[in-house]
C-alpha cells in the first residue's frame, strides 16, 4: 500500500464531507477503462429510473424512491405535490403529538410501537439506533418486527401499563402482509385487554384503499399516512414509512432528506472517478467477479451504525439475489452481506477474516469524531475513542497485509444528514451494480414465492386439524395421516407441523411418542 495510491483512489466529496477509499482494492490499472461502456449504461439507466421509466415490469411500476427527498425531480407534478404534502403533513403530525395536542386515553404519548416487516421495520430501527438517545428522546420507541408470539409478548411486557401512552403505528403496504396482521392484531388484543380502545392510539402507514387503509377508515384510527407503489419495502426508510416514527422521536427528517438528496446529486455525476455510488459498485463487480463471488462485510467502527449491516442485507441481497437476469438467462446473481461492529468484531470473527477462507472483502465506516465534549484519558495521552480508530486501521492493515481487500468509508460524525447520506450511497450503488450484472434490482420474486409456500403450508395446517378432530379419539402418526389426507409426499411436513401442534395445546393436538421420533401418534380428544 502506497500513499501515491492512497492520493489517486481516494475520493473525497466536499459537499458530504465523505472520503471513499478503494486504493486497497488491488484492480488492474486498465479497470476503469475496460468497465467505462457497463458503468455508463448503468448512470443511463439511473437517469432513465429517475425520470420515471419502468423498472418493475412484474408489476408495471415505476421505481421512485429518488424523488423522495427532492420532490421536483418527479416526473410527474402530482406525485411530487403529494410527496411535499406528505412530508409536511408528517412534521405537523408529530409536532402535535409531541406537544400533547394528540394523546393517548391515558393522556400524552411517551411510547411508540412500530408494527412491521422487512424494509418497514429495518429502516426505523436504524435510524432510531443510529440517531436515538434514550435518555433524552421525547418517546421511546418498540418494534413487533416478525410473528413470533414470544417476542410481542417481550415487547408487550415492556409497555405494561403504558398502552394508554404508547401510539402504535402499523405499516404495511397491501394490508394482507400476514407478519405485520397478526402484529395488528395482538397489538388489538392487548389494548382490549388493558380496557383500552385501539382506534384511539393507531396510525397507519399504508396503501391508499389497501385493506389497511380501510379498516384505519372503518375504525376511526387517528391518522393514515400513503405507501406509494412505485417505492418498495427496503427503499422506503425516507418515505413515510421511516420518517413518521422518526419525526415522532424528535429527530432531523429534513436533515435526512437533505443527506440524501446529496448524496443523489454527487451520484449523478457522469465521471464515475468522481461519483461515490458508482465506484461502491465498480468495486462489488470486480470484487465479486461480477457473480457473487465473495461476500460483502460492513464493519461500522461506531455503536451508532451497528445496525447497519443488517439494514444492508435486505437492501443488498433483496436487490441483487436473482435468478435470472433481465434477458431470461439463469445467473444466480447476489452478493451475500453480514457484519456487526468495530470493536466488538476484534474479539469475533475477524479472526477469520484475517487469517481464514477469502470469501469476502470488508467495508470499513470510520467516524471520525468520538462523541459531543471531551474524552478523558484511558491510557496515556489515548482516550477510547483513540484505541477505536486504532483498531479500525490495524485491522484494515491486518488484512491488508493477507491478501485481503478493503473500501473504508469515513465520515465526520452521526448525524441526520450522514445517516441520509449513507442510505442514497448504497440505494444507488445498487441500483448501478444491478445494471452493471443485467438483472432487475428492483423486484423480488422470491419473496414472492415464499408467501405463497407459507400460505399453502397454512391450508395444510388446517387440513390437518380438520381430519383430526374429525376423528376424534383415533390417533395417527405422521405417515399414516399424510396418507389419509393424500399426501403421502408431505410426510415430512405434516410431521412438522404436528410436533407443533401439540407443543402448543390449545387447539387441542395431543402427542404420544413412539420407539422412534417418526412413530409418534396424534390426535385430538
Amino acid at each position: 500500500m502506497s500513499w501515491s495510491r492512497f492520493k489517486e483512489y481516494c475520493l473525497h466529496v466536499p459537499s458530504l464531507d465523505l472520503l471513499l477509499d478503494i486504493s486497497r482494492v488491488d484492480f488492474p490499472d486498465t479497470y476503469f477503462a475496460e468497465m467505462q461502456p457497463k458503468i455508463a449504461k448503468a448512470i443511463e439507466d439511473m437517469a432513465a429510473l429517475e425520470g420515471g421509466a419502468i423498472a418493475n415490469p412484474d408489476e408495471n411500476r415505476m421505481v421512485g424512491h429518488y424523488w423522495l427527498r427532492n420532490a421536483a425531480i418527479a416526473p410527474d407534478k402530482a406525485i411530487g405535490d403529494e410527496i411535499t404534502a406528505t412530508r409536511a403533513k408528517i412534521k405537523d403530525f408529530a409536532a402535535k403529538v409531541l406537544s400533547g395536542e394528540i394523546a393517548g386515553q391515558s393522556g400524552p404519548f411517551k411510547n411508540i410501537l412500530c408494527i412491521g416487516i422487512g424494509g418497514s421495520a429495518l429502516g426505523p430501527q436504524f435510524v432510531a439506533q443510529a440517531l436515538g438517545n434514550p435518555a433524552s428522546d421525547p418517546v421511546k420507541v418498540y418494534f413487533f418486527d416478525n410473528t413470533d408470539p414470544d417476542g410481542f409478548d417481550v415487547v408487550l411486557k415492556q409497555l405494561e401499563g403504558k398502552l394508554g401512552e404508547t401510539l402504535a403505528v402499523v405499516t404495511t403496504k397491501s394490508g394482507g402482509t400476514p407478519e405485520t396482521r397478526n402484529g395488528m392484531v395482538e397489538a388489538e388484543a392487548a389494548w382490549k385487554a388493558a380496557g383500552l380502545d385501539f382506534s384511539k392510539h393507531a396510525v397507519a402507514i399504508t396503501g391508499v384503499d389497501s385493506k389497511m387503509d380501510k379498516v384505519a377508515v372503518s375504525e376511526g384510527w387517528i391518522e393514515r399516512f400513503p405507501m406509494w407503489d412505485w417505492v418498495g419495502g427496503r427503499t422506503s426508510e425516507l418515505a413515510a414509512v421511516g420518517l413518521v416514527p422518526a419525526a415522532l422521536s424528535g429527530y432531523d427528517i429534513d436533515g435526512m432528506l437533505d443527506g440524501a438528496a446529496a448524496m443523489d446529486e454527487a451520484t449523478r455525476n457522469t465521471d464515475p472517478r468522481k461519483n461515490p455510488a458508482a465506484l461502491l459498485a465498480l468495486m462489488w463487480y470486480h470484487l465479486t467477479g461480477g457473480k457473487g463471488a465473495k461476500d460483502m462485510v460492513i464493519l461500522p467502527y461506531k455503536e451508532r451504525l451497528s445496525l447497519f449491516a443488517k439494514y444492508l442485507q435486505q437492501l443488498v441481497m433483496e436487490s441483487l439475489g436473482k435468478e435470472k437476469d433481465l434477458d431470461g438467462n439463469v445467473v444466480h446473481q447476489g452478493i451475500a452481506v453480514y457484519g456487526n461492529k468495530g470493536s466488538t468484531d476484534q474479539h469475533a470473527y475477524v479472526q477469520q477474516l484475517r487469517d481464514g477462507v477469502p470469501n469476502f472483502y470488508a467495508t470499513f465506516i470510520e467516524v471520525l469524531k468520538s462523541r459531543d465534549g471531551d474524552s478523558i484519558l484511558v491510557e496515556g495521552e489515548h482516550t477510547a475513542g483513540d484505541f477505536l480508530q486504532g483498531f479500525l486501521l490495524g485491522t484494515r492493515d491486518a488484512l491488508y497485509e493477507n491478501g485481503r481487500n478493503s473500501i473504508t468509508i469515513t465520515v465526520e460524525e452521526v448525524t441526520p444528514f450522514t445517516v441520509g447520506m449513507l442510505i442514497a450511497l448504497y440505494e444507488r450503488a445498487v441500483g448501478y451494480y444491478g445494471s452493471l450484472v443485467n438483472i432487475n434490482a428492483y423486484h423480488q420474486p422470491g419473496v414472492e414465492a415464499g408467501k405463497k409456500a407459507a400460505a399453502g403450508t397454512l391450508d395444510l395446517r388446517q387440513a390437518i386439524l380438520d381430519t383430526l378432530r374429525s376423528a376424534k379419539g383415533e390417533s395417527f402418526t405422521a405417515e399414516a395421516l399424510a396418507q389419509k389426507l393424500s399426501r403421502e409426499e408431505q410426510a415430512e411436513l405434516i410431521y412438522k407441523i404436528l410436533e407443533n401442534l401439540a407443543a402448543n395445546p390449545a387447539k387441542g393436538v395431543q402427542k404420544s411418542a413412539g420407539q422412534a421420533f417418526y412413530d409418534n401418534q396424534y390426535s385430538c380428544a
